[in-house]
């Protein structure tokens, strides 16, 4: 259970072994944030502690909040077949198209419930991308491709990578709310991507090639660092650059782009986030030093993933790591703690906050959802999309077959038509099974050494090839039991102003250091 205000701290009752379900209760989430007082587009803001609610948000809700959730949602109904509540779809696509309706097709934000779009900010051009993309994709609109190739040559036309925006013609329409680069239209680069990938959208690779162009001579620079003041302190944007660039040069197969993002990945991020992944939700000085951000996990997993797949598997352990370690932990699945807010007049942002709640990530710390120097504890309604968006990239590549054959990435309970796997972290050890012919490759940890492992159910003795045990001709439709012990092994997390002792298990954690804080994830590592 959580625990509940002057309680001491005991462990949560989160799953961290199943990607599918924390998928579907994220799914739950987004279908429940549509404001009713406001012809149901989303709320973004929202907070548990001190005071519950779900609010507006001049700067985000219709231009932001429906790219987030359409490209969660639908990816979700692709990868697990669910079957969507369609009217959940719909609202967040009337919001998303909303957010276009002014005078320049680019995602606008109204400065008030019932005013008119009056506020552009190019950080939510990322979001506006993701909305049409899915759409497009997963629902072959053909307005959305339209919508997207017209907000193409827009921002073609309205932004110089020398000279950026054309503020006098933006300014003549409405509030230009600009920002650095990373925080602005760099983000798009991933949407841009997955529209030149999946639709037929046209001039979404060339600006994102222009985008990256400038984003790697600028920003991502061959030694890999990490300037604040350059990218500017809002890490997400920093973290989404960078899984953007991976997923451009995984597209394009420019092996340079991919190593300038390894670069990155190795240095640099490594200022902002932690063994766990972990990270500050902002790089600035004066904020809450272990005030992370979930969805900023999620960028570095899907980055982790195609570092992976480029044929460095230490990648797929540093991400088995951060989602059983941080991300499914931090997703919120006991609500007892939230007291429902008083709501004399009737409002939609203090109905039902608890249950609304459920399944939301958000801004935890390593060891619980209320940091330590906490003032408040939310939820945006955003970070639910981007987390559940990244876990639908992870079920995706748990296992992957190609034509070298079938590959056991990550060690989480899985099933394709071609190989079953059962985890180590939930049965007595981890097994196998290919259910089509071809090489099996099962992926070792470092923590594990090879003459260590005992195998069962295979006549053939495997050879090991870049940290996987490779079978060339697995039993056909027979379990193969790979027996190993999950390493315990103690760590320490430097945060600004602390040091968080932990305990791994294999990559789970057994136990934490929690400075007597309240809602905490995981037993405590003293007693």
């Amino acid at each position: 259970m959580l625990i509940a205000k002057d309680a001491k701290p005991m462990l949560s009752n989160v799953n961290t072994t199943d990607i599918a379900s924390a998928i579907r209760l994220g799914c739950r989430t987004m279908c429940s944030v549509f404001n009713a007082d406001d012809s149901d587009v989303p709320f973004f803001g929202s907070q548990v502690w001190p005071e519950a609610y779900l609010s507006f948000s001049a700067s985000a809700s219709e231009s932001h909040v429906p790219g987030r959730h359409l490209n969660a949602l639908l990816n979700a109904e692709d990868v697990l077949g669910l079957t969507l509540e369609e009217s959940c779809i719909v609202r967040h696509a009337r919001a998303a198209f909303f957010s276009y309706s002014g005078d320049l097709p680019l995602p606008l934000n109204r400065n008030r419930i019932g005013g008119p779009l009056v506020h552009f900010y190019p950080h939510n051009v990322r979001e506006g991308f993701h909305a049409l993309y899915a759409l497009a994709r997963f629902r072959n609109s053909e307005p959305a491709v339209e919508l997207a190739e017209r907000s193409i040559i827009a921002i073609q036309e309205l932004w110089n990578p020398q000279k950026g925006w054309d503020k006098e013609t933006i300014e003549s329409n409405f509030e230009f709310h600009p920002t650095t680069f990373i925080i602005g239209l760099a983000r798009a680069i991933g949407p841009l991507v997955k529209l030149h990938k999946h639709t037929s959208c046209t001039g979404a690779l060339e600006l994102a090639l222009a985008l990256a162009d400038k984003a790697t001579s600028e920003f991502f620079l061959p030694s890999g660092a990490y300037d604040r003041e350059t990218f500017g302190g809002h890490t997400h944007s920093t973290t989404c650059v960078m899984s953007s660039l991976a997923q451009l040069a995984d597209l394009t197969r420019n092996a340079p782009l991919m190593e300038r993002v390894r670069a990155f990945y190795d240095n640099g991020l490594n200022d902002i986030r932690d063994a766990l992944g972990w990270v500050i939700e902002s790089s600035g000085d004066d904020v809450d030093p272990d005030r992370g951000e979930v969805n900023n996990t999620g960028d570095i997993v899907e980055t982790a993933l195609l570092l992976g797949k480029w044929g460095y598997p230490q990648y797929y352990e540093d991400a088995e790591r951060m989602l059983r370690c941080h991300m499914l932990p931090s997703q919120l699945r006991d609500i007892s703690f939230i007291r429902e807010p008083d709501n004399p007049d009737n409002e939609d942002g203090k109905r039902n906050i608890a249950d609304r709640h459920l399944g939301g990530f958000g801004f935890p710390a390593p060891y619980g959802h209320k940091t330590l120097d906490a003032q408040r504890i939310s939820f945006n309604m955003d970070i639910v999309g981007g987390s559940v968006g990244s876990l639908c990239e992870v079920y995706r590549q748990v296992v992957e077959t190609s034509p070298a054959g079938h590959y056991v990435n990550l060690h989480f309970d899985h099933e394709t038509d071609a190989v079953a796997v059962e985890s180590p972290y939930t049965h007595p050890h981890m097994r196998v099974r290919a259910k089509r012919p071809g090489p099996l490759f099962v992926r070792l940890p470092s923590w594990v050494a090879v003459d260590e492992v005992n195998v069962d159910g295979s006549n053939e003795r495997p050879r090991c090839h870049n940290d996987y045990l490779v079978f060339n001709s697995p039993p056909s439709n027979r379990w193969i039991t790979f027996q190993f012990e999950l390493a315990e092994r103690d760590i320490v997390l430097s945060h600004r102003t602390r040091d968080i002792e932990v305990r791994l298990l294999g990559d789970s954690v057994a136990a934490m250091s929690n400075f007597g804080a309240e809602l905490t994830f995981f037993p405590p590592i003293h007693e």
